[in-house]
């Protein structure tokens, strides 16, 4: 190799390391007045302040810039050079391109051209632009994906009660929160005739978008169902919305579902169960199930729903919730549990707070750094004065 040659290797190898460092100067300095580039990108002139420009832009976009020359081969007046470029998209746009945090490598074979000492003409075999196309297709996609995301928020949010129902001698404390952005589960009160008020907990299979959708589904079917009930039945009402639910959800989906009617002035809870949670009822310092047979909406058509009554005493109360409670695990994979749930209902049902609690007793089981596994429904009723 003749010394001109070497010398041109030289040159090519500060030049691109000129660029890693963000030496324009440095650059403009190794670049003849006339250079060419001529792998243009949109918008670029071929002129050395087009190509200085580039350089700018990459290092106004990227951190940790590296460059490392693999291999060179130098004939007559050209260097082939193959080498790998890699940095942090982390700081602004670069070619229209969004930054994403991400790091990304890319292999490059260039070809320059000297002249008099200086780098003349530039052409590339790669560039970064390919890495560039998947991260936009990729953020595409994230855009398409939390677009949808907003409209299911909108959904759901325009389907959960706005206001909880106020009642003389009853407290009624509802708390919800989704393990996404949105989710299944769902809560609800249906103002009746006669004074009347229906109360609801679901839960839509899987989380995310479909699940809102369900839920919203569901929550408007039901809300339809106990509006359009003379009867005041919580299980016809459930069976009504099994039926019409079931031909128009995915076949690999389901709705868990609990559906209780309060008379506030009999203190009366009727109530049915599709294959929700068992709610508990706190009385004389015991917690009791709420059993009542039903399987969960969606899945079999033409169900019947078993109903169940119960009288609240003054001071009683009763929790209904999802399996999101139950169902959190600590870092040693050991579930919260029914049991515990029971426990603490017996022992702390008579505060007003009841809600505040369990979730003081889930944070300290989970501990710090915990993912929330599933959504989350808690819905107390408590009548706090005696019967009229």
């Amino acid at each position: 190799m003749s010394e001109a040659q070497e010398r041109n290797k030289v040159l090519v190898r500060r030049f691109l390391e000129a660029q890693a460092k963000g030496d324009l100067d440095a650059v403009k300095e190794m670049m003849a007045t006339d250079f060419v580039d001529h792998n243009l990108r949109p918008g670029q002139k071929p002129d050395r302040e087009g190509y200085l420009r580039v350089v700018a832009e990459e290092q106004g976009a990227f951190s940790d810039i590296r460059y490392i020359i693999e291999d060179q081969i130098a004939e007559d007046d050209k260097v082939m050079t193959r080498w790998t470029g890699s940095g942090v998209h982390d700081r602004g746009q670069y070619q229209g391109f969004a930054p994403t945090g991400r790091w990304s490598a890319d292999r490059i074979i260039d070809v320059h051209r000297i002249e008099g000492g200086k780098i003349a003409e530039e052409w590339k075999g790669a560039s970064t632009i390919a890495a560039l196309q998947e991260e936009r297709l990729a953020q595409v996609e994230r855009e398409r994906v939390e677009q949808e995301l907003r409209v299911a928020r909108s959904i759901q949010q325009a389907s959960l009660p706005e206001e909880v129902p106020t009642l003389e001698g009853w407290q009624i404390n509802p708390f919800y929160q989704p393990a996404r952005e949105v989710g299944g589960d769902f809560y609800d009160f249906h103002l009746l005739s006669e004074g009347r008020l229906g109360l609801v907990v679901g839960d839509a299979t899987g989380k995310g978008v479909p699940a809102a959708l369900v839920m919203s589904t569901t929550c408007g079917m039901l809300q339809l169902a106990a509006q359009g009930s003379d009867t005041f039945s919580p299980g016809e009402v459930l069976s009504r919305v099994n039926q019409t639910l079931y031909a128009r959800i995915p076949a690999n989906m389901f709705v868990t579902c609990f559906y209780a009617i309060l008379d506030p002035k009999s203190a009366r809870l009727r109530y049915a169960n599709a294959g929700h949670d068992l709610p508990y009822l706190h009385r004389n310092g015991e917690a009791e199930e709420l059993r009542a047979r039903g399987m969960p909406l969606g899945l079999m058509p033409a169900m019947n729903y078993e109903e169940k009554e119960v009288v609240l005493d003054a001071g009683d109360s009763a929790l209904f919730y999802s399996d999101g409670l139950v169902e959190a695990h600590d870092p040693k994979g050991e579930m919260f549990g029914f049991p515990r749930l029971r426990e603490l209902i017996a022992e702390h049902g008579e505060e007003s707070s009841l809600e505040d609690l369990l979730l003081e007793e889930l944070h300290s089981f989970v501990g710090e750094g915990w993912e929330q596994e599933d959504d989350i429904t808690l819905l107390t009723l408590r009548h706090s004065a005696a019967r009229s």
